[in-house]
């Protein structure tokens, strides 16, 4: 005989292998199942926000689903930020958690299933006889429409015995949506025509792209097209060549970049949501730019576009790739006019602000240059975002993670450290975070150096204020008291948990970085990095937030 607890923690354990979580009344006697009779890898957290961010992150730099639990009440309160960001960012996780008892509330319980709903997420309430069977259900909801989701355990049935452990079938894979509809077959066809026609081909991908696997379709398209390439922020070198890629587009993206996509008579969108960051409140494109984009979502989602196809992206891409060839298309030829690494070039700055302190441009570029290529970001929220984006060139779109900017939220970075180190075990794990979303995390300061140890470090933007707010609102006028914080000394943080913290004041002081790479992992501790830098310096995608806002 098994208690209920126990069926859900090996149903979940044969199709999750990693779960990060924080004990409490609710869920102990499934950890204590999970820990005790399965192959599951538990990670203990310090909050019960870092439980659901872990898994997070876990699945953004992997593509692998993870599961996160914690307590009923406020243990489950606790969670709902970081639910809300994976709702947003469309990230599959399993929640589990206590529940009220079925007899009805104790005085310290809520309704945690209109909460979840609140913030757009489901949940499923396992009873006496179907415990296996709603875990499964849970696990093929988070995974078909790629969703975070609730399991919950009514208190008084989490230690029933209900029988042996049933082998339940699943969870089924969603299959890729085919082009297969009489009008999606004909809107390919328009596509397909209309890119044979252009003279200024750009294809735009994002994450959708990548989690379709269509890399190779959307470099055979471009090469078919001689179309230039862009990506969003969350699909980062998507396309195979980089020789005709032009980055980041939106206001992560280089200058003459944006200008060359604004020159674009064609663009084609790819599994990106063309958000208004993206867009660059709606400039990205020249009015004259025929706009269209390929989604699985079931409209289009700006008002740019001028044609939509529902499809899977890696389908309709090789369908396009084969109705150019067989109409005997040729490459349009711009691509091979523009110095794709001219237009790349950000603005790097000098060492020093004008108030002496460092200039975050500068540092980060260093940065750049000095982290091991093998990274993996994972980056909070705030203004310091845009210097990673433009100066810490990930590899592929799972190398570089941004917790936080779905729900435009911070203080989810020291979190997202245990995740990513789960999901990369043989990679350099790096956080990006800022001083004000830092210190809100402080409580997985010790799991973020725990779980990555000498493959991990952290570099913390520390400009003593909430910057986003001092560009925006301090330049209007208002007060800026509320804005500013005394100066956290995040070296000396790090160092507390076990770290090795360094206060960067000087380009000279990243040097520590080179002696870090050179001692042999086992050897090193996880390195915090507190770059003393300058609150003037705004990002450009700031100043378009400004100019959007003023």
């Amino acid at each position: 005989m098994a208690h209920t607890s126990a069926h859900i923690a090996h149903t979940l354990a044969h199709h999750i292998d990693e779960v990060f979580g924080l004990m409490g009344n609710g869920n102990a006697y499934f950890l204590d199942a999970l820990l005790t009779s399965t192959s599951a890898t538990y990670t203990a957290v310090r909050h019960e926000a870092g439980a659901v961010v872990a898994a997070d992150a876990h699945f953004r730099t992997s593509g692998r689903i993870a599961a996160a639990t914690t307590t009923y009440g406020a243990g489950f309160t606790n969670t709902l930020t970081a639910l809300a960001e994976a709702a947003q960012a469309k990230v599959p996780l399993v929640l589990v958690v206590g529940d009220e008892p079925t007899s009805g509330p104790r005085p310290w319980d809520v309704d945690q299933i209109a909460m979840a709903s609140a913030v757009g997420v489901r949940t499923y309430t396992v009873g006496r006889v179907d415990a296996a069977a709603a875990t499964v259900t849970a696990i093929e909801h988070a995974l078909t429409y790629r969703v975070p989701v609730v399991l919950a355990i009514p208190y008084d049935v989490a230690t029933l015995d209900i029988g042996e452990i049933p082998s339940v079938p699943g969870p089924g894979q969603p299959t890729p949506l085919a082009p297969s509809s009489e009008f999606v077959q004909t809107s390919l066809a328009r596509l397909a025509s209309t890119l044979a026609e252009a003279e200024r081909p750009v294809l735009l991908a994002g994450r959708g792209a990548w989690l379709a696997g269509a890399e190779e379709e959307l470099g055979a398209l471009a090469e078919a097209t001689g179309a230039l390439t862009a990506t969003t922020a969350l699909g980062r070198n998507v396309f195979p060549d980089d020789e005709f890629d032009l980055g980041v587009a939106g206001g992560f993206g280089a200058p003459e970049a944006m200008e060359r996509i604004h020159e674009a008579d064609v663009a084609v969108v790819f599994g990106a949501s063309l958000n208004q960051f993206t867009m660059r409140f709606g400039e990205l494109f020249h009015p004259s730019t025929t706009v269209w984009q390929i989604d699985t979502d079931d409209r289009a989602t700006n008002a740019r576009v001028g044609g939509f196809i529902r499809s899977d992206v890696k389908l309709a891409a090789g369908e396009l790739v084969s109705r150019l060839e067989a109409a005997g298309s040729q490459p349009s030829g711009w691509r091979e006019t523009v110095d794709t690494a001219s237009d790349r070039a950000y603005e790097m700055g000098t060492e020093f602000a004008e108030d002496g302190r460092l200039d975050p441009r500068a540092a980060a570029a260093r940065l750049g240059e000095l982290m091991p290529e093998d990274r993996v970001v994972v980056s909070d929220g705030g203004h310091f975002i845009a210097w990673a984006n433009m100066f810490w060139e990930p590899s592929a779109p799972d190398r570089l993670a941004m917790v936080g900017t779905a729900f435009q939220s911070i203080g989810l970075g020291w979190h997202s450290v245990a995740g990513a180190a789960r999901a990369n075990q043989d990679s350099t794990i790096v956080l990006t975070t800022g001083d004000g979303g830092g210190a809100m995390a402080l409580s997985d300061l010790d799991t973020a150096i725990r779980s990555a140890g000498g493959r991990g470090m952290a570099v913390v933007f520390n400009d003593a204020a909430y910057g986003a707010e001092v560009n925006l609102y301090g330049l209007k006028g208002l007060d800026k008291s509320p804005m500013l914080i005394d100066e956290i000394d995040f070296a000396a943080l790090g160092s507390a948990a076990g770290g090795q913290g360094v206060a960067v004041r000087s380009l000279a002081d990243l040097e520590v970085v080179n002696e870090w790479k050179a001692t042999p992992v086992d050897e090193r501790k996880f390195l915090v990095l507190d770059l003393r830098i300058s609150g003037a310096v705004i990002a450009p995608y700031q100043e378009e937030v400004i100019r959007v806002n003023s």
